[in-house]
């Protein structure tokens, strides 16, 4: 373990590589290595930045804070005691991949299957894009692990299968590996030194530093790596910003921040704003004269309050205290989208329901994935027209010929995609004389087969839809009388209002088919 740590301190005192963007391309210059670069803009006030005295003071109250409360995660485990730096390497970025808009929790499980199956970079390269997508169902946001998936071939067919030992090599050779992603594998897998920002360092940095304005915006963006770089700790780079990302994950959250638990309380001057206003209230609720001086230390304010870029253009909002930091733009609304989505049903020789499946093209959304036939809705029209369409297009699929009588109406199904709101508009038909028929880029399901095939959240809703509705027309009550179960398919006012499944269903945790059919069972 000694060699292996002096390997690192070796690694850790290398210079991060500057970027060579220039400032009027500020696009790319976002993009650019995360290191300490002549194009980060310092912050216009001293009050939005750290005197240097106070740095070490920060870095060892949160690192001795970490050393004690870090969670035992294991993709730490292998960045502090793997000694091969290939898998070392290979195995961070993995899990900053998986942890991308997913919660730890949820990664856990995922990534120790993940590297016992593909322990290394040679062994994920191997794998088809359908292996990756079926080991990834459940994570969401699928195009991840084909990413991951195209960065591992091309480090065998192109690099010797040798992973990317800087930050800037990590950025511009693997896809998917932003500017965050790098400087959180190169700091903590190759011990290089330099601050990672991502939402949690956003939070604490814009509460420490009492940063308001939009935290998207290109100067809260550049003040947040000017600071990060500032004080990442140059002996534990890696340690530091895990150390940040933690405060912000368990302590200094979004909301119910635990200021009482914070290592950096007394560095923080949104803590500190919180505190004197609570303290002139109680003295004004007790009658006491303001002249009586305050227990706690006040703090300087912007000089360019107003005209400063950092500074919150929106008054403090007293209930909120520490929570008025940092402030985000309103959330643009996703894209509507409607989809036509047919079940093409037949039965297998036990007479059990088998499902037709198609593949999406191998880029864009759900790149590779399996779904059911689909058709993109652009126009509104009539119920007629859309068993037309679909009609078509199943028969041009099979080569078959089928009549528009046969297609039922089941519903519909909403899902959220991170930029789209899909509705898909959902029919069915069973097959008979024609049902051995399967063409390229098709595959018949069944029930249980569909449980490990790489499909997508939404395939499970349509699903569950489905089933929801073959519940039989009747049935008998506790009380033993007989009532008419109005199926979708028989009520007229049910199909006009074209149930939808409960926006509640549509959150992205992504749940096991079989839970589904359980669910549908027991309605």
């Amino acid at each position: 373990m000694s060699r292996f740590r002096s390997v690192i301190n070796n690694g850790k005192r290398a210079a991060v590589e500057m970027e060579e963007t220039k400032p009027k391309k500020k696009k790319k210059a976002q993009k650019g290595c995360p290191g300490n670069s002549p194009q980060d803009t310092t912050p216009v006030s001293t009050y939005h930045t750290f005197h240097d005295p106070d740095i070490a003071s920060l870095r060892s109250r949160l690192l001795n804070w970490y050393d004690k409360e870090k969670r035992e995660l294991p993709w730490r485990t292998v960045a502090m005691a793997e000694p091969d730096i290939n898998i070392r390497t290979y195995a961070v970025w993995v899990s900053e991949i998986m942890l991308q808009q997913t919660q730890v929790a949820t990664v856990k499980e995922f990534y120790n299957k993940w590297m016992k199956r593909w322990p290394t970079v040679q062994d994920l390269a191997a794998a088809t894009l359908e292996d990756v997508n079926q080991m990834w169902a459940g994570l969401g946001y699928y195009s991840r692990g084909k990413r991951l998936h195209e960065g591992a071939q091309k480090v065998v067919l192109e690099l010797n299968g040798q992973m990317p030992q800087t930050v800037d090599s990590l950025l511009k050779q693997l896809p998917g590996v932003g500017r965050y992603t790098a400087a959180a594998v190169g700091s903590i897998a190759l011990g290089q030194v330099t601050g990672a920002v991502d939402g949690n360092v956003i939070r604490v940095l814009c509460r420490l530093r009492a940063i308001g304005a939009d935290s998207t915006s290109p100067p809260v963006t550049d003040a947040m790596w000017h600071l990060a770089n500032k004080l990442v700790d140059p002996e534990r780079p890696g340690d530091f910003n895990q150390a940040m990302m933690e405060l912000g994950a368990r302590v200094c959250t979004p909301k119910g921040a635990l200021c009482s638990q914070c290592p950096l309380q007394s560095h923080c001057h949104s803590y500190c704003k919180v505190n004197v206003k609570q303290e002139k209230n109680s003295k004004k609720l007790l009658g006491k004269r303001d002249s009586v001086s305050s227990t706690l230390p006040d703090i300087e304010d912007c000089m360019h309050s107003g005209a400063c870029p950092l500074c919150p253009t929106e008054p403090w909002i007293h209930e909120l205290g520490v929570q008025n930091f940092p402030r985000k733009p309103a959330k643009k609304p996703p894209r509507v989208e409607r989809t036509l989505t047919c079940l093409v049903i037949r039965s297998d020789q036990e007479g059990e329901n088998e499902f037709l499946l198609t593949q999406r093209p191998s880029k864009g959304l759900l790149a590779g994935m399996w779904e059911f036939p689909s058709l993109q809705l652009d126009v509104e029209n009539s119920e007629t027209k859309q068993k037309g369409a679909l009609c078509a297009e199943i028969c041009r699929m099979l080569g078959i010929c089928l009549a528009e009588s046969l297609f039922q109406y089941v519903g519909e199904v909403v899902h959220i995609f991170s930029h789209i709101r899909q509705t898909y508009v959902v029919y069915s038909v069973c097959l008979k004389g024609d049902a051995d028929t399967q063409t390229r880029n098709t595959q018949w399901l069944s029930k249980p087969a569909l449980q490990g095939a790489a499909v997508s959240t939404a395939v499970k809703k349509i699903v569950q839809l489905y089933e929801s509705v073959q519940s039989p027309n009747e049935h008998t009550s506790k009380t033993g009388k007989q009532h008419r179960n109005t199926g979708i398919k028989n009520d007229k006012r049910l199909s006009s209002k074209k149930t939808k499944v409960s926006r509640a269903s549509s959150r992205t945790t992504q749940l096991s088919l079989s839970s589904f059919f359980n669910t549908a069972t027991r309605k």
